[in-house]
């Protein structure tokens, strides 16, 4: 089955995109994702905890349209960077997040953060996590490989 109907299934099964991954560990651990078809940022609760667990909460707060792009645009720095890497054209010490490496990464870095704060009124969900292949890897400027599926915890 091709990429692109492996994609249309799991979306009609009522997964959504993940935009942006901005922490992994054995797992996402942050980023910027779609929840009931409006971007919303999302943050493990448990941080660095077992992710594999299938009740992992998550906290998940409302990002606007503005915020989506310039989180977009921060994350395709990151993949124009990971290319390379990968390529071995640069190394690992160039990554953008290491700061003074790319002007505009740490510019959007200083914009976002306060944003990526989870607010009070945060809601807890439960995702569902589903990766497919794809052609030319998993640090795509769509988002990375995978797709998610949310539920109250």
């Amino acid at each position: 089955m091709s990429e692109r109907a492996v994609r249309a299934r799991l979306l009609e099964a009522g997964f959504e995109q993940v935009y942006v991954e901005n922490d992994w560990y054995h797992g996402p651990r942050s980023g910027l994702a779609s929840i009931g078809g409006l971007p919303h940022y999302f943050e493990s609760v448990d941080g660095y905890a077992n992710p594999e667990v299938d009740t992992e909460e998550f906290l998940v707060w409302p990002a606007d349209r503005m915020t989506l792009n310039t989180e977009r645009e921060q994350w395709n720095i990151f993949c124009s960077w990971n290319a390379g890497y990968e390529a071995g054209e640069v190394a690992a010490d160039t990554h953008p997040a290491g700061g003074g490496v790319d002007a505009r990464y740490d510019e959007l870095q200083v914009l976002l953060g306060p944003r990526r704060r989870a607010p009070k009124d945060a809601r807890r969900l439960v995702p569902e996590w589903r990766t497919y292949e794809r052609l030319g890897g998993r640090y795509l400027q769509e988002g990375p490989g995978y797709l998610a599926r949310w539920r109250p915890a």
